[in-house]
């Protein structure tokens, strides 16, 4: 019998090619784009997008941006190269490739490359531990839409998420336990994920669910009894109301109340990027000490750790084992 043909696509976010302006407003057009993303009528959108926002917030993104970026380019693609040479290297020869649903490498050319090897099984695994409407759904809307374009299909075996895969908790726990070993044990661990517009969950996007399941899993394992666990969310955007607390108004709050040594680690992002290293690195760290606190640390994300590449591994093996 022919021994099956599998590959793997290995999804995350996207970031801008460079940091300048205009790499950074053609990335946030095709970001802003999806209606996964932001469902507004076009009418409404178009004009709020094309003549305020990407006008506004190129130039000041991208100062965000060359604060982060690291010699071999973005953070989020440096970590995510990494992830998948490694994972590539784990995995022996099932072919694995990298794709982002924004920006370089783009999902289509990551899929022909795949499809190219005339696959039996795709195992599409997108890097967002809590499944939402607007990444892993849009993750698929995509993949459906290039895959119009072939007349050979193989199966495909889409991974929703893992927000609480034993693994994934370890992996988690054990990079606290590294933050707690070199820099002592915190008044507070802050726990904060990517957030959405409240609309979202309300028309049933599980997306809060799935984080609470991260967040009670992990404090399950912790054994730090002395402190305080609290679960946020961040990096809200426009108007509308979204998913509470807010990180930033936590971390503000939790200074007040007169927390001084406070860690906090961003679970839903496999790679580190500038929703972390610039936005809870530095903008909520300056937020806790201008509120009265004295010791911040950020406990980086998971990016190519031994921890993270086994759980990687795990998940496409699991998937295997359910094909074969």
């Amino acid at each position: 019998m022919k021994e099956q043909q599998t590959g793997v696509l290995l999804v995350n976010l996207g970031t801008p090619d460079e940091p300048t302006p205009r790499a950074i407003k053609r990335y946030l057009k095709q970001f802003l784009s999806d209606r996964r993303v932001v469902d507004l009528p076009r009418l409404l959108w178009w004009p709020i997008l094309n003549g305020i926002i990407l006008p506004r917030r190129a130039a000041r993104v991208a100062k965000l941006y060359q604060e982060i970026w690291m010699e071999q380019g973005s953070p989020l693609l440096v970590y995510s190269r990494r992830q998948q040479q490694r994972l590539a290297a784990q995995l022996g020869n099932i072919p694995v490739v990298l794709g982002m649903s924004y920006g370089s490498p783009s999902l289509a050319s990551a899929l022909d490359e795949l499809l190219a090897n005339k696959l039996d099984a795709l195992i599409i695994l997108p890097l967002y531990p809590q499944y939402s409407c607007s990444t892993s759904a849009a993750v698929w809307d995509a993949i459906a839409e290039r895959l119009k374009q072939y007349r050979r299909l193989p199966s495909i075996h889409f991974i929703r998420d893992y927000a609480d895969h034993p693994a994934y908790i370890a992996a988690l726990k054990h990079s606290v336990m590294r933050a707690v070993t070199q820099h002592g044990i915190p008044d507070c661990l802050l726990v904060s994920f990517h957030g959405i517009p409240q609309r979202y969950a309300n028309q049933g996007d599980d997306y809060p669910q799935r984080c609470e399941a991260t967040f009670q899993a992990l404090a399950t394992e912790l054994d730090l009894t002395a402190t305080r666990l609290v679960m946020s969310y961040q990096s809200r955007f426009g108007r509308e109301p979204w998913l509470l607390p807010n990180t930033d108004e936590t971390i503000a709050q939790l200074a007040t109340e007169g927390v001084r040594h406070i860690q906090v680690i961003c679970p839903g992002f496999s790679a580190d990027c500038l929703e972390t290293l610039e936005e809870i690195n530095q903008q909520n760290r300056q937020l806790f000490v201008a509120a009265g606190g004295e010791r911040f640390e950020y406990i980086p994300a998971l990016n190519d750790d031994d921890a993270h590449i086994a759980l990687l591994q795990q998940l496409v093996m699991q998937q295997l084992e359910r094909t074969n």
